[in-house]
């Protein structure tokens, strides 16, 4: 049994743009993966001890670096728990661990200042900003940061410093901003990537990137495509760098008829 389309995340978007046979074995036939990529769990490791460390400040409470770790090394385990790790050659959980300890006392001695909001969700209409045209279908997201000012703080983790152009073009940024304009009716003052680079010595490279009505046209533009093609049931593989190490190989293969 397939799962119907009740709803487009930025994930899915890009996935699909990515690689739609990939889209259907994730989100609509629903093909649990054999193992999850260590560079996502850590990821998702850092993104869960950066946003407890703010949900602990706007609650008044004080943070030790040392708790900051715990809620990292928790989060790892939850992870290994639930699912199968895979390590490249070139990384191992003690690597990982190291890093990963490394970046967040990198973040706590310089965090995001005045943070009012963080893992905001959100639900709202995908409607052209500019001719009301409306898809038939709910933009669903979660905001990394929202803090004073009408900022919105996207926290990146990646091998490679990003660079301008890597922000400039990042879709979240521009559906994050396009959902805020909505729910807040007033357009972000700021966009930045808070980005912490998993290097030999690991560094914070901050950036900051802005977006206009064309920018929203396009991403609405981008979604409309998406849906129109999930719909149709349009899915085939798009071979790229991606396809090295991807979870759904076999699968692929096998539509391939291999």
């Amino acid at each position: 049994m397939t799962k119907e389309l009740d709803h487009l995340s930025c994930s899915q978007i890009s996935l699909y743009s990515q690689c739609s046979l990939k889209y259907k074995f994730r989100y609509i036939d629903e093909i649990p993966i054999p193992y999850k990529p260590a560079a996502l769990a850590f990821g998702s490791s850092i993104h869960e001890a950066i946003s407890w460390y703010h949900r602990e400040k706007m609650n008044g409470n004080g943070v030790t670096l040392d708790k900051l770790f715990k809620i990292f090394d928790a989060d790892f385990y939850a992870q290994k728990i639930d699912s199968h790790i895979k390590f490249t050659a070139k990384e191992s959980e003690v690597d990982l661990n190291i890093k990963g300890r490394e970046m967040l006392e990198l973040y706590f001695e310089n965090p995001t200042p005045d943070v009012i909001g963080t893992e905001v969700q959100f639900a709202l209409p995908l409607n052209h900003p500019s001719n009301g045209e409306k898809l038939n279908i709910n933009f669903e997201g979660i905001i990394d940061q929202i803090a004073k000012n009408d900022t919105i703080v996207e926290i990146k983790t990646s091998a490679q410093t990003m660079q301008n152009d890597d922000a400039h073009n990042l879709l979240q940024l521009t559906a994050y901003s396009f959902a805020y304009e909505k729910l807040y009716q007033k357009r972000p003052e700021n966009l930045y990537v808070y980005n912490l680079v998993k290097l030999k010595k690991p560094k914070v490279n901050i950036l900051c990137t802005e977006r206009d009505t064309d920018d929203y046209i396009r991403f609405f533009q981008i979604a409309k495509k998406v849906y129109e093609g999930i719909k149709s049931q349009i899915f085939f593989p798009q071979p790229s760098f991606w396809c090295k190490g991807c979870e759904y190989t076999v699968q692929c293969l096998t539509w391939q008829g291999n």
